[in-house]
């Protein structure tokens, strides 16, 4: 399934995406997020294939939350979870630093999960319990720092609270921060150790639902601000804190925690 899975993700990328990469007409939907038609494409692409692999519902970014909560309710043998394009933004305006992600969810967990940058050709895979893999070689990341004043960041500040955002643009605790606007490849990048520790203030489902499982099975760890366990709480809606060194993870976790 996982192959089959892959090359789907491959065609509809090569197919309805970069071909409309810098030159694709925008909208603003009802939040003030960006949509394209290949956001639209690309989701109907992929729900057609992916439905051909699983006959089980869709769920999609661009999707009204209507149709997003009815098929969460229609999915008790499980539910695709898909973002045709993981951050718009940044595709619309020549930013290469985005992706196309899905996730097979189960019982509230992700079991598979594909993220694949079209711009750099990397696919990111995993399966619940046999590993995550980076273009077909299992997933090894290093990461560079083994304390939190040497760490690279990626910290997006938009939805985290006034007291812990101040805190972190005065007096942070890495050494350096990054946020480049596609949550998808934030997990991934995380898991092959280019970047040290992760901060989300808030996700949505599938902001998360892949990425945190290439984490999981490469050996890494996350938790939410609020809970210990990430797959706790509201499945729509968490906020994240990782890393790929369980060391790391647990001095930031504890240095973020004492923010509040």
């Amino acid at each position: 399934m996982l192959k089959a899975v892959i090359a789907a993700v491959k065609l509809v990328a090569a197919e309805e995406i970069m071909p409309r990469y810098l030159k694709v007409a925008l909208h603003h939907k009802d939040d003030g997020s960006l949509c394209t038609d290949a956001d639209l494409a690309a989701q109907e692409a992929l729900t057609r294939k992916l439905q051909a692999i699983l006959n089980v519902p869709v769920i999609g970014e661009e999707m009204s939350e209507k149709e997003q909560v009815a098929h969460w309710a229609e999915g008790a043998q499980g539910v695709w979870c898909i973002d045709p394009i993981d951050g718009t933004t940044n595709f619309v305006r020549g930013l290469p630093y985005f992706a196309v992600s899905v996730a097979l969810i189960r019982a509230g967990r992700s079991m598979l999960g594909v993220v694949y940058d079209p711009v750099a050709k990397e696919v990111f895979a995993a399966e619940s319990g046999r590993g995550a893999f980076l273009n077909g070689n299992r997933l090894v990341g290093h990461n560079a720092a083994s304390n939190l004043a040497d760490a690279l960041a990626n910290v997006d500040m938009k939805r985290l609270n006034a007291k812990l955002s101040q805190q972190l643009a005065v007096n942070p605790p890495y050494a350096s921060q990054r946020n480049f606007g596609a949550s998808t490849l934030d997990w991934c990048y995380t898991a092959a150790g280019r970047y040290d520790i992760y901060l989300h203030g808030g996700q949505k489902m599938w902001d998360y639902a892949a990425g945190s499982l290439v984490l999981q099975e490469a050996g890494g760890s996350a938790c939410s601000l609020e809970h210990d366990d990430f797959n706790q709480g509201d499945i729509w809606h968490r906020s994240v804190v990782a890393s790929l060194d369980p060391e790391l993870f647990q001095k930031w976790k504890t240095w973020l925690r004492a923010q509040s």
